[in-house]
């Protein structure tokens, strides 16, 4: 069925991240340009958080905190739930699943190397899925 590096793979595995002295408002403003809806938060390659639009609902618009005066470490989720690239598309499921979260970050030898979020794990076993009634079509009509 596949692994995170096999997303990565598929996806690409092109990083948009920030630091965590970033304010809230440019942080919103990339992830609208890159069209995502979490950022990892980082310091050199090192993970240190994600900030997701949860985060800025539950942490910044409910707590009546600006968007312009705020940065990134105040609201971000510390210790973020992460995988390793050889994690199973199945172990994603049920963390993400678990632990209600919709991003996981990958990370090799303490290293941010992409991340994988619910619609990449969906468009992959649908595909995988596609494959499977493709191939088994095939076998049929040859019987």
């Amino acid at each position: 069925m596949g692994n995170a590096h096999t997303i990565l793979k598929n996806k690409g595995n092109k990083i948009f991240s920030i630091p965590p002295e970033i304010i809230v408002y440019d942080a919103l403003e990339l992830m609208v340009e890159k069209n995502v809806s979490a950022l990892p938060v980082v310091i050199g390659d090192v993970l240190v958080g994600i900030f997701s639009e949860r985060d800025y609902a539950r942490k910044v618009i409910l707590k009546g905190k600006s968007s312009k005066e705020t940065v990134i470490a105040e609201v971000m989720t510390s210790n973020p739930v992460t995988i390793g690239p050889c994690t199973s598309i199945d172990e994603c499921m049920l963390l993400m699943t678990n632990k209600f979260v919709r991003h996981l970050p990958v990370v090799e030898d303490g290293k941010l190397i992409g991340i994988v979020s619910i619609g990449d794990v969906v468009k992959h076993i649908i595909e995988d899925q596609k494959f499977i009634i493709e191939n088994m079509e095939q076998y049929i009509s040859r019987i």
